[in-house]
């Protein structure tokens, strides 16, 4: 009788040993180093029950949804590159538009994409309501329309940045990053007669918009990320991304997709904050990590 009642004994405790071993290989596997990746915004475990002297999986709990970003200007040739960009990157975005039906036909299809109405130019209380509680950045790559209004570049630009900065401090959005364009500074940088800078200004002195629009973003308190690109093409990227601090560059080019890149990456990098950075390509340039890129350029 001993005999038997040590052997039960004996089978019970085997029984539990099995038990926690198999818990542990089950949260072992649901923390995996892929569900924290930098690349995975969102992470999930898998629930078990028990049934008898076995675990079995349940299915996910979701214990953090995936980060939202708001995108400006998100059905411009740079801001669709964006949009796209963060959904890749395991990203939530809302996008805002001017036009939802044509949104619909220009971006993806994509569950984890919202489109909704924002124009910057109709002041922070509509924008609030636009980006909603849930962002938790903002990228603003909106651009005026060539018109006859020469107070466009203003409208837009200029107050309708600000627009947006107001919009964030109203919501407790801490992270901006603007798309703007070397030779904002232009005049400081001795380069009035550069014909790019003249070009650009004739259309109502659009890089002076731009960088009062900079100039009241770096006085505003948010974590920013100003993003100075060169000429904008849209061909695919043809040389490495050269990244250096404001008021360098007076001439260059690079591919919207870099800028794109460039734009999301910052929301990863430490690096990037609180910095004006511009950026050109060149095909002799080295290939560089973006942790080096942004390390590279001081902090203001």
């Amino acid at each position: 009788m001993g005999t038997l009642l040590f052997l039960s004994n004996t089978q019970t405790q085997l029984g539990q040993f099995s038990l926690f071993y198999q818990a542990k290989a089950l949260l072992t596997k649901s923390f995996s180093a892929s569900a924290l990746s930098k690349s995975r915004c969102s992470f999930s475990i898998k629930a078990a029950k028990m049934e008898g002297n076995e675990i079995t999986e349940t299915g996910e709990v979701n214990l953090n949804e995936k980060k939202k970003i708001f995108v400006a200007g998100a059905t411009g040739n740079t801001g669709k590159r964006i949009v796209d960009q963060l959904l890749l990157k395991g990203f939530a975005v809302k996008a805002g538009v001017l036009d939802i039906e044509k949104a619909k036909t220009s971006l993806s299809n994509n569950p984890d994409l919202q489109i909704v109405k924002a124009d910057v130019t109709e002041g922070s209380d509509k924008l609030a309501e636009a980006i909603g509680n849930d962002a938790e950045a903002v990228i603003c790559a909106t651009g005026f329309r060539r018109s006859w209004d020469l107070l466009a570049p203003w409208k837009v630009d200029n107050l309708g940045t600000i627009n947006l900065v107001e919009a964030c401090r109203k919501n407790s959005v801490k992270r901006f990053i603007l798309i703007s364009s070397i030779l904002v500074n232009g005049a400081a940088m001795g380069q009035l007669l550069n014909p790019a800078y003249i070009f650009l200004n004739v259309f109502g002195l659009t890089l002076i918009a731009k960088l009062q629009a900079e100039n009241y973003i770096r006085k505003s308190g948010i974590n920013y990320t100003i993003i100075r690109p060169g000429g904008l093409r849209n061909d695919p990227p043809s040389g490495n991304i050269v990244m250096e601090p404001e008021d360098t560059l007076y001439e260059g080019s690079i591919s919207r997709d870099q800028v794109a890149e460039v734009a999301v990456e910052a929301l990863f990098r430490p690096e990037s904050s609180y910095k004006v950075v511009e950026i050109v390509s060149r095909v002799e340039a080295p290939k560089r990590s973006f942790e080096e890129l942004f390390g590279s350029i001081k902090q203001h």
